[in-house]
């Protein structure tokens, strides 16, 4: 199956050769890039389109420590669901058989998602992450996973209905850069959604304590903060949760005020999770924060000044992880095709 996605989608330039094949996917073998003369291993099941050390290797390290952390699948909860379709304004039915690009897939929390829509998905992530998100979602559906760079894809422009990217471009190099890559790949008519990072008019530190002190974590190797993180926070949570429990009840200041608590600890209260599961999203968050090479975050007013261009239609929000932007790409077809209602579908607000 994922060699017909491999033939559909990637871009002519490449040639495909493979060593070893199961059930229709390739397990192993090599992308021929003929107009670079370059030549990409595929690594069980994934093409690697990038060097293997790379800035983004405390991605590869969190993903892959915990897998199936946040994936609805796992939690029984339904918060990446409902969040994917109350910030998007996407319908189930309309990715049912169409082609989705989803950019820094992670561990595959809205891989799954996607894929339970029915859509057929194209997704990457510049880290090892990539190898999380085959373990969970390989056998989901129509899937085709690389690793790739965000600023040199593998397909011809236009070539996408839908494109996905939150949590990701505020940890790029250069965020403008990487968003025109993504909206070139949409075809006319196509819509996409991405996130970012919200920027405080007043010193970030009064909203979050990580910006106190990412100078130092993000020198730290990604093993090492890794396990300074997993050794505090689970001691601190106990203590973050009963003054953050106290501080939420102030009204209006009460998030400002449990902002300038000092120790840094992402403490998921009210998401309806076990002990351990908080402990996990903790530790995973925590080191997120802290441990990323580039944290650019946006006010709503850049980000739309970021995605306003001629041919497209622009819904800018608060939402997600912070800004999100909701594009439509002008064109000859008004929007994507309408298809038949997918799978398994669960009840979301604003669906």
């Amino acid at each position: 199956m994922r060699t017909e996605l491999y033939r559909e989608f990637l871009s002519a330039r490449f040639e495909l050769e493979v060593e070893r094949e199961a059930a229709g996917d390739i397990v192993s073998g090599t992308l021929i890039d003929r107009s670079r003369a370059a030549r990409w291993p595929i690594v069980a099941g994934v093409p690697r389109l990038v060097p293997p050390e790379n800035y983004s290797a405390n991605f590869g390290l969190q993903w892959n420590r915990f897998r199936t952390t946040q994936l609805d699948s796992a939690t029984g909860l339904n918060f990446t669901f409902n969040g994917f379709w109350n910030n998007t304004r996407w319908r189930p039915r309309e990715l049912h058989g169409c082609s989705v690009l989803e950019a820094g897939s992670g561990a595959g929390r809205f891989t799954e998602v996607l894929l339970d829509a029915g859509a057929r998905v194209v997704s990457f992530d510049y880290s090892s992450a990539v190898d999380a998100n085959w373990h969970n979602n390989a056998a989901r559906g129509e899937l085709l996973l690389f690793q790739g760079d965000i600023y040199d894809l593998p397909f011809d422009a236009g070539r996408f209905d839908f494109v996905f990217c939150y949590g990701v471009l505020q940890h790029t190099p250069d965020p403008a850069a990487a968003f025109r890559a993504l909206f070139a790949q949409l075809r006319p008519g196509g819509r996409m959604s991405i996130d970012f990072y919200r920027r405080v008019p007043y010193p970030a530190w009064y909203s979050t304590p990580k910006y106190l002190w990412r100078p130092l974590t993000t020198r730290l190797p990604p093993e090492q903060l890794f396990r300074l993180v997993s050794w505090y926070v689970p001691k601190w949570l106990p203590l973050d949760t009963a003054l953050k429990s106290v501080l939420f009840r102030v009204p209006r200041i009460g998030p400002m005020l449990a902002g300038l608590i000092p120790v840094p600890c992402w403490n998921h209260l009210r998401m309806g999770l076990t002990r351990q599961q908080r402990r996990d999203w903790a530790i995973l968050n925590t080191f997120d924060a802290l441990g990323a090479r580039y944290d650019q975050p946006l006010t709503a007013r850049e980000v739309e000044a970021m995605v306003r261009g001629p041919g497209r239609e622009v819904q800018v929000s608060h939402g997600a992880n912070g800004v999100v932007a909701n594009i439509t790409k002008h064109g000859d077809t008004a929007g994507a095709p309408q298809q038949a209602q997918p799978r398994r579908l669960r009840t979301a607000a604003g669906r």
